[in-house]
């Protein structure tokens, strides 16, 4: 791993702690659908950052304060890559909304320490869920502190504005438009789906482009059936017009005389 030195101070802030960021798949995958599902969900803004795993230094000057959360939101800094987040290098702002993924390996003194570390550091928003036994937990910032959430169900994140929904033995998070968090590879099918879509909506719209067109040709060709049949016309009527003409000249289509008496 690389390791970053503050020109300040010259103290090492190293950007790993050396632990793995999850004890087994099934921490690992949801760690990676909470931070992706986020990453998407704020994806059109700049200025919200969104990282998995990253350590976070409160304090210039200490290196020993530090703490990765499995997931982390940032309102109000720049999107971008970071050895770690260096809150002193980025105006001071405390990650507002944190997440942890319980795994068997997690110890109760352990989360005692992340809890008092967020709760110190200004974390507004602190979710724990434990997919073993499908159980969330969450903690909102009250007057200076962190407090536990009483019902978690249909609980709707203020800074998020993300919906948690407890089901059959698992833990469902919609967006506020309703979408579902989705994992790597439903996302990826929903993706080749919208795309296999495009296509077909693409070749519809040229099928029907081309039907414009031949209507357009075949009405193209209409009108120069038309002026071609005004042309034969007009062509018919300077001829009769010729002929009447010359039968005058020769005297052939006078009226005949009324008898003298």
């Amino acid at each position: 791993m690389v390791r970053e030195v503050s020109k300040s101070t010259d103290i090492i802030y190293p950007d790993s702690d050396g632990q793995p960021m999850a004890d087994n798949t099934k921490q690992f995958r949801w760690i990676v659908v909470v931070k992706e599902n986020l990453e998407l969900l704020f994806a059109d803004n700049p200025d919200i950052f969104v990282a998995g795993d990253l350590l976070w230094y409160p304090v210039e000057g200490n290196n020993r304060i530090r703490r990765a959360p499995d997931a982390m939101v940032v309102f109000g800094r720049p999107k971008g890559d970071r050895g770690s987040y260096r809150q002193w290098e980025e105006d001071n702002i405390a990650p507002q909304v944190v997440f942890e993924i319980l795994s068997p390996g997690n110890r109760f003194s352990e989360m005692v320490q992340k809890q008092a570390f967020y709760n110190h550091y200004g974390v507004e928003e602190y979710y724990v869920y434990d997919p073993d036994e499908a159980d969330l937990t969450g903690m909102i910032r009250n007057q200076g502190m962190l407090e536990p959430i009483e019902e978690m169900q249909g609980w709707v994140s203020p800074r998020l504005g993300i919906r948690f929904q407890l089901g059959e033995g698992t833990l469902n998070i919609f967006t506020p438009t309703g979408d579902p968090f989705l994992g790597f590879i439903e996302l990826d099918r929903r993706r080749r789906d919208a795309e296999a879509e495009r296509d077909r909506e693409r070749q519809r719209a040229s099928l029907a482009e081309e039907e414009r067109d031949r209507e357009r040709q075949r009405a193209s060709l209409a009108e120069e059936e038309r002026d071609r049949e005004r042309q034969r016309a007009e062509a018919a009527e300077a001829q009769l017009q010729a002929m009447e003409q010359r039968l005058r000249e020769l005297g052939l289509n006078e009226p005949p005389h009324p008898p003298s008496e």
